[in-house]
């Protein structure tokens, strides 16, 4: 459906989840990968899953958390790929589960230092050369709790609606640069974090246990429609889209032909045209 082919993107948290799943479906498209995260056995396996299906990809353990790490990572990108032409911030965790009263301090500030402080980390490490080359293109996912509250998962929420806030904020920075960011609601998929709030019983609430059930019974969002919105988000198609909050349940397929409201697709989700 869209053009991007042959380019270098990054896609932090890669080794599973929704991650995993746009990596793949980057570099089934034709891209080249980089694949950045902790684990080594979650790199080494989505690797593989690449390479066996014809594609290139190229694994780098980092930490989001820590700036250096990143800094290396963009650095083997432009060594082995010619640089980040896209960069896909998936990077998260779901921190504690419950009421703030009851949550690790501890525990609360490691949320925000992966969810949110890591995402800085990752966009100031590509935007110079990005600048510099007055192209570049930065998804990041977003979540549950950006839009509405999320009782007991308050660490997660938080992080995911600051990071609307900082896409909207970066994207006012950069856009005379030629470079877009926004961000991408990817709905509610099938993953680890599903089983966390099952395994949390009570301390989740009865509202996210229901939800997470139906993920799990019906997988959720399939993958391909998180594929195609992020590659609409990382082509050419959408030069003219920057700063804004898009989730895969929007009629976003508009967006490639439509003069945008300023407030349109932000935090504050005004929804008309």
């Amino acid at each position: 459906m869209h053009s991007l082919t042959n380019a270098g993107v990054l896609v932090t948290g890669a080794g599973r989840g929704i991650g995993k799943r746009l990596a793949i479906g980057f570099a089934a498209a034709g891209n080249r990968v980089g694949l950045l995260a902790r684990s080594k056995a979650e790199l080494d396996l989505a690797h593989l899953e690449i390479e066996h299906a014809g594609g290139n990809a190229l694994r780098i353990r980092a930490d989001v958390t820590d700036f250096e790490q990143v800094s290396a990572a963009v650095d083997r990108m432009r060594v082995h790929y010619g640089g980040v032409q896209v960069l896909i911030c998936s990077a998260a965790i779901q921190g504690p589960i419950g009421p703030l009263v009851e949550q690790s301090a501890k525990a609360w500030a490691e949320t925000i230092q992966t969810n949110l402080i890591g995402v800085m980390n990752s966009c100031k490490a590509v935007l110079p050369h990005m600048i510099e080359q007055r192209s570049g293109k930065i998804i990041v996912l977003s979540g549950s709790g950006a839009t509405a509250a999320r009782p007991n998962l308050s660490a997660y929420a938080a992080a995911k609606a600051a990071l609307v806030r900082f896409v909207e904020t970066v994207a006012e920075e950069v856009r005379d640069h030629n470079v877009q960011i926004n961000c991408m609601g990817p709905g509610g998929a099938y993953t680890h974090m599903t089983d966390e709030i099952l395994r949390a019983g009570d301390k989740a609430g009865w509202k996210e246990t229901e939800e997470a059930l139906e993920v799990r019974q019906t997988g959720g969002v399939a993958p391909d429609k998180q594929i195609q919105l992020a590659l609409f988000l990382a082509s050419e198609q959408s030069n003219h889209v920057s700063g804004k909050l898009i989730q895969v349940s929007d009629d976003w397929k508009k967006l490639k032909d439509a003069n945008l409201h300023p407030e349109i697709y932000t935090l504050r989700r005004v929804q008309k045209m």
